[in-house]
């Protein structure tokens, strides 16, 4: 590979061409409308039953939901090289992905001045099977010359203009979470932080009743019960504790992790400008609610607070009905427990803010792990009359060694930690389902204040070995990226930004460069450098999402989408929400089964635990490249 300096070549006609739009002729039926959000078996919450035929879109917003934007090149080869749409550090790692018919050398082309500054050997070609396409990379890593680039190879059109950039990712870290801001629920969005995406308050949630399955002695049903504040899940009005979490967990270990970084910058929201981070203001919003879903009683937290049933394509304040706290769990319990436990830490340090809340944190926490060891395997049973997300994982001992990780951190208790036996804990990626591996997290973060009980070469060992099987995936895939088959579920983005996140905690052990550049490659993935040629992430990119699965963007007058959210991604499953013509079929189109529709809740819903790892990796990467 050579950098350039000098050398031009004859300017070509652009080939930045707009992507092409595909006419959805499958709507979602009314029915589907009051019932898409997310999915119970995926991370999210609905699932719709599509019997009802009727072809019509119930939204005041046209201009975003009748149409389905599709990459051009939705059932084949790539249409272009594929590079990360937003950019690259001058530190990255830089790969682009180019699809077979051409040269087999690059170039990479300066836009301001038509100079090839780099150039270089393509890798082999090879088949990526989960997308049915042979590519190769073109690694051009070397070029760290602040600037906007092409990569051109020829005889294949060329990539979309990236720059290269100190702080590429600054403005989208704030946006992926300033949409946690867009998904208040209690709280008007004035247009002086929310700009054109203002909007009344909804759901006060101060008068909830208590529900038929969650009803108690202290608490009959019908009990009128106060629990405001707290995040929209996805692209319904529920909150659910379960799926707070790992939400609310993920965000709080990217202010532990990065601290200077999210001390720094100012998102844009109300209390920004005061003393404390806006990522710790933000995070308070869904605290303040999570507490107020413990029943004070006897320490138990109930599994979720919705309607009945999903409402339609409304904005907050026109959907009104009656909203109720549902069913005491044993995972919403003991997500409770981990997140007050890593809560308490952090707000530790701003007890001048917030005085005495750290104690009450990790005291809601131990007395949730008291109800969760009393109660150890109640899972969510949906109500015949409920028909909200489930989140109905009945699995529990990933959510007990979780907690247990969390309070032997917090209190330094040896009897959690014996009792979090992590020797018999695996690691997986993270999910709202599967949180076992936020205990290593944690533990591996605060290795050097554990006790002597803890085992840390262990703890070392267990994160680097997951890392390490990530990277191997990344260096066997044609695309570069650490997803297999099987990663293409409900969300699946999310599930790529976890691993991402993974990446990262065996780099911040060992500085092992392999792992940060396959951290850094997943989320080129995110931003453009995937089969369908999208980024994901809405307001970035060439070609964002415009009609994401989020009855807030559906419902308002504004035809561009809350931005700062990463839409779900392709998915194999569920595909009757659209009609399941609509998505390339196939094995070997796995990886590009994806619609840019408002239907789409299967691929194009929002979800806060999807958001969350957007946020933790967008500022790892700026906090790590900004350290080299």
């Amino acid at each position: 590979m050579k950098l350039l300096t000098n050398k031009t070549v004859t300017n070509r006609p652009s080939p930045f061409t707009s992507f092409s739009f595909k006419t959805v002729l499958t709507f979602c039926s009314a029915f589907v409308l009051a019932a898409c959000g997310s999915n119970s078996g995926s991370g999210t919450a609905d699932e719709a039953n599509n019997s009802s035929p009727a072809p019509t879109a119930s939204s005041s917003n046209q201009a975003s939901s009748d149409t389905a934007s599709t990459s051009s090149e939705a059932t084949g080869e790539p249409s272009r090289i594929l590079v990360n749409q937003v950019g690259y550090a001058p530190q990255a790692a830089k790969v682009a992905v180019v699809p077979e018919g051409g040269a087999a050398e690059f170039v990479v082309i300066d836009t301001a001045t038509q100079a090839t500054v780099l150039q270089g050997e393509l890798s082999a070609f090879s088949e990526w099977t989960p997308a049915g396409q042979v590519v190769a990379q073109a690694d051009f890593t070397e070029l760290a010359q602040p600037g906007t680039y092409v990569v051109r190879v020829e005889g294949v059109q060329d990539s979309d203009p990236f720059v290269v950039a100190s702080q590429p990712y600054q403005a989208l870290n704030a946006s992926a979470l300033k949409a946690y801001y867009y998904n208040r629920a209690g709280f008007a969005l004035d247009a002086e932080y929310a700009g054109e995406w203002a909007r009344d308050a909804g759901h006060a949630d101060t008068e909830v009743l208590v529900h038929a399955s969650a009803a108690s002695d202290q608490r009959p049903e019908g009990t009128v019960i106060s629990a405001p504040k707290g995040w929209y899940d996805a692209g319904d009005y529920g909150k659910y504790v379960v799926n707070s979490g790992i939400s609310t967990y993920t965000l709080l270990a990217a202010l532990e992790h990065f601290g200077d970084f999210y001390t720094a910058n100012d998102t844009g929201i109300p209390e920004s400008g005061n003393s404390t981070p806006d990522i710790l203001e933000e995070v308070m919003w869904n605290l303040e609610w999570m507490l107020d879903m413990q029943d004070p009683n006897d320490g138990g937290v109930y599994h979720k607070l919705t309607t009945k049933n999903f409402s339609g394509a409304v904005m907050p304040s026109e959907a009104t009905d009656t909203r109720y706290v549902v069913q005491k769990t044993t995972a919403a319990t003991l997500n409770f427990a981990a997140v007050m436990a890593a809560a308490s830490r952090v707000v530790a340090e701003y007890e001048d803010v917030y005085s005495g809340l750290s104690d009450e944190m990790l005291s809601a926490a131990q007395s949730a792990w008291q109800w969760a060891e009393a109660n150890p395997d109640i899972a969510y049973q949906q109500p015949a009359d409920v028909s909200t997300g489930a989140y109905d994982d009945d699995t529990f001992n990933d959510e007990f060694a979780w907690a247990a990780a969390e309070l032997y951190i917090s209190t330094g208790n040896d009897d959690y930690y014996q009792t979090l036996n992590l020797t018999e804990q695996s690691i997986s990626n993270p999910a709202w389902a599967h949180t076992g591996a936020l205990a290593w997290v944690s533990l591996a973060h605060h290795r050097a204040n554990l006790t002597e009980a803890a085992d840390v070469s262990l703890i070392e060992s267990g994160v680097q070995q997951f890392a390490q099987e990530l990277v191997a995936d990344s260096e066997a895939s044609a695309y570069g990226v650490a997803l297999l088959h099987g990663d293409f579920y409900w969300g699946s983005n999310g599930g790529a930004l976890n691993k991402a996140m993974m990446l990262l905690q065996g780099y911040r052990l060992s500085g092992d460069a392999q792992q940060l550049k396959a951290a850094q490659a997943l989320f080129d993935y995110i931003l453009g450098l995937n089969p369908t040629e999208y980024s994901y992430v809405t307001g970035f990119g060439e070609r964002p999402p415009m009609h994401i699965h989020h009855r807030q963007s559906e419902a308002d007058s504004v035809v561009e989408p809350v931005p700062g959210f990463v839409a779900g991604g392709p998915n194999t499953a569920a595909h009757n929400d659209c009609g399941a013509d609509q998505y390339p079929a196939g094995e070997e189109a796995i990886a590009r089964a994806y619609l840019d529709h408002w239907c789409s809740y299967s691929t194009n819903e929002v979800t806060i635990n999807w958001n969350a790892p957007l946020v933790y990796v967008s500022g790892a990467l700026e906090s790590i490249y900004g350290r080299e």
